[in-house]
């Protein structure tokens, strides 16, 4: 067993000073407070437990900045969309395998340690399902294991186009299973898994999913999560009323047994009513404001969702710009501008608004990917450290430390990053950094080429 000294950490009941963490086996086997660091003890300012990314498509980091262009009056999510399924036409599993490892190097750097892979891209560029079913997943998994971040791989059941079974679009061949064929998939895809690696199922989404099929592939999941998109798009929300009668959330609500299992992301607009429903439900609401922003989707209400309870988690989705606390401070930028008041995701209670965000993250985010997180011994030895000398963190306590991280330090003021009790980021570096960053220009210059 090795250990690991901090001035101070954020342990599950709050900041403890002078902390020894014992790793053994990548996982946390003691944690003491008070002590003084012994002479073989790596010693450090800040610790924090690492956060759960709860929702990436990790291909799309390749395709960042191609679709910030005026195109057409009304470009929304919908006119994006065609930008992606353009991009991923191009892509092999080779492809994929190293714009993935690239996002999830950028994740470790920003202290994200777990990543819940939303993957949907299972078939070749014909449409036609390699002849291994695992084919992208085991590109995924391969990108998961050359940066050391955790993988919580979710695959993705895509049938149809649009509500009540419509026809896929063209640019969906890449995506679709059949039931049967999904089945297959799940089973090649868990025998790719490395022993730390978790599977859960994630039917796209009800406009992909009929309801049958929805019953027929949550038992794949296992005791695995679910995830699913809901609600995010105004658009979305009218075309499941004129199907349905029932707005995406109110329908999962009332049909599909969501439980603390399940994650809802996006869930961007929601009538009160739902809003309860969902925080009363267990269920993990995935937010992923960077992105949400950058599709023009709306504001999740997290003012009146986190008063009733709710779990949230965050992700970094589309990859259009990898930060995790980029991604804590636009939660609370957004309520701010919808409601036009600060401080807004803190109490009185707890007015520290960085401590909650991060704290809400940190449980919601690990639930929503089906493991164990916090700095307790039992836990897996995922964590990050602050640099005490970066500027924005100058004369920072206990009570304002993440506060200054989240709001006021922009990059450089993570050190250090373990995950399973390895340090893959040093000196606010991957310990892959370069070479990872080179196979990826390669690719993605060839594919843009």
């Amino acid at each position: 067993m090795r250990h690991l000294w901090f001035d101070i950490a954020c342990l599950p009941l709050g900041w403890g000073r002078r902390v020894r963490i014992g790793v053994d086996g990548g996982a946390i086997a003691s944690v003491e407070t008070d002590v003084d660091a012994q002479p073989s003890d790596e010693r450090h300012g800040a610790a924090l437990p690492g956060l759960c990314n709860v929702h990436s498509h990790g291909f799309q980091r390749g395709m960042a900045g191609l679709s910030e262009r005026r195109g057409r009056p009304d470009d929304d999510f919908w006119s994006w969309r065609e930008v992606m399924y353009r991009f991923l036409d191009r892509l092999s599993p080779e492809d994929i395998a190293a714009i993935t490892a690239q996002a999830y190097v950028e994740m470790l750097e920003s202290g994200f340690t777990r990543v819940g892979e939303f993957h949907y891209l299972h078939n070749d560029v014909d449409g036609v399902r390699y002849a291994d079913p695992a084919e992208t997943a085991g590109a995924i998994v391969a990108a998961a294991e050359t940066s050391g971040i955790g993988l919580t791989l979710l695959p993705v059941f895509y049938a149809h186009g649009d509500f009540g079974a419509a026809a896929a679009a063209p640019g969906q061949r890449r995506f679709l299973s059949d039931v049967d064929g999904f089945a297959r998939l799940v089973e090649a895809s868990r025998a790719t898994l490395p022993a730390d690696a978790l599977l859960g199922v994630a039917p796209h989404s009800l406009r992909a999913v009929t309801p049958d099929e929805l019953s027929a592939i949550l038992p794949l999941a296992g005791d695995g999560p679910i995830h699913i998109h809901a609600a995010e798009q105004v658009r979305e929300v009218e075309a499941c009323i004129a199907w349905s009668g029932a707005r995406p959330v109110e329908w999962l609500l009332d049909h599909a047994a969501v439980d603390d299992r399940w994650c809802l992301v996006h869930a961007t607009h929601l009538t009160d009513r739902e809003c309860d429903r969902l925080a009363a439900s267990g269920a993990v609401a995935g937010l992923c404001p960077v992105t949400e922003a950058n599709l023009g989707d709306g504001i999740f209400p997290a003012v009146r969702y986190l008063a009733a309870g709710g779990w949230f988690g965050v992700g970094t989705d589309s990859n259009i710009l990898i930060d995790a606390a980029g991604e804590l401070r636009a939660v609370e930028y957004a309520q701010r501008l919808a409601h036009r008041r600060r401080a807004l995701l803190a109490d009185e209670d707890k007015p520290s608004v960085g401590q909650a965000l991060f704290a809400g993250a940190q449980a919601g985010g690990a639930q929503a990917l089906g493991v164990r997180g916090g700095l307790a011994v039992g836990a897996p030895a995922d964590l990050l450290s602050l640099d005490p000398d970066h500027p924005a963190l100058a004369g920072a306590t206990p009570d304002t430390l993440l506060d200054r991280w989240i709001f006021a330090a922009r990059h450089g003021a993570i050190d250090c990053v373990w995950r399973g009790g390895r340090k893959w980021v040093e000196g606010g570096r991957h310990v892959d950094a370069d070479a990872v960053a080179e196979r990826y220009r390669r690719t993605v210059g060839g594919l843009l080429a």
